[in-house]
């Protein structure tokens, strides 16, 4: 499906959730020496105009980056998220938003590599324009159910996949596990952070459960929900993490209760985090 543009929900409190969660690990990864690369499955546009007809169609930064941009006291697992949302503006008034390419690349290292993976003409177009004469990043017009297995495991034997597709079909729920599944066995050591929406539907909600029945290790789970389960749309959204590096699990656990407090639409909702699978 090419019908999904997130160009109308860039910054919103999914991407919050999201992106924290991608820059704080792709952060702890490159603590150490050795080469990563990253692996973007979903990449689309690699940055957005918040000013634009799409982004102020329903304004939905507003109530996710505008407001955690503005609260005081972000826990340590926020701050670099907040840093490269800034540095993305120049430290000027919020209008571009970041995405996970954007992020990614913001952290390369000299011998790091990102991949991203688009079919979106519009998207795609966008990151030939930012990466394609970047020989770190590597684009490639592909499906990631088909194209991500066939690039695992990659030359370096450190790195992470993020897989955040936009869920259209009912059976990408599954077909993102049957990825997750798959992509782990190629790639063990690697590091995964599958993303999901909480919609209506218990689709969502199934899947820290199916992630957890792949019998994997290491597996932490992170959510939060802004709006009641009555609403009408995305009320939260949700982050597994494969391979979490040691000691990120107790900032997150710290970070989903600020956040909901944060985004949160009258109290409504809650946070999650913890381990899905022990070591």
């Amino acid at each position: 499906m090419l019908s999904y543009q997130h160009e109308y929900h860039a910054g919103n409190h999914a991407d919050v959730l999201k992106h924290a969660v991608f820059v704080r690990v792709l952060q702890a990864l490159a603590g150490k020496d050795k080469p990563l690369r990253v692996l973007d499955a979903h990449a689309g546009s690699g940055l957005y105009d918040l000013g634009s007809r799409e982004a102020r169609r329903h304004a939905e930064h507003a109530g996710g980056i505008a407001r955690v941009l503005a609260a005081a006291d972000p826990p340590p697992a926020l701050v670099p998220y907040l840093e490269a949302v800034r540095a993305c503006n120049g430290g000027r008034s919020l209008r571009r938003y970041p995405g996970s390419p954007w992020l990614a690349h913001s952290l390369l290292r000299p011998a790091d590599h990102l991949v991203l993976m688009e079919l979106h003409p519009r998207a795609l177009g966008m990151l030939r324009r930012l990466y394609g004469r970047d020989p770190q990043v590597h684009v490639h017009e592909r499906d990631s159910f088909e194209g991500l297995p066939a690039l695992l495991p990659p030359p370096e034997r450190r790195g992470l996949v993020l897989i955040d597709p936009s869920y259209e079909l009912k059976d990408d729920y599954a077909r993102v596990t049957g990825l997750l599944a798959d992509c782990h066995r190629r790639w063990p050591t690697g590091v995964f952070l599958l993303w999901y929406p909480l919609v209506r539907g218990r689709a969502g909600e199934r899947l820290p459960a199916r992630v957890a029945a792949l019998g994997m290790r290491r597996v932490y789970h992170i959510a939060i929900e802004v709006e009641g389960r009555g609403f009408d749309g995305m009320r939260g959204s949700g982050m597994l993490a494969v391979n979490l590096p040691f000691g990120l699990d107790t900032e997150l656990a710290a970070l989903a209760p600020w956040l909901w407090r944060t985004l949160a639409t009258q109290g409504r909702g809650g946070p999650r985090a913890g381990w899905l699978v022990p070591e």
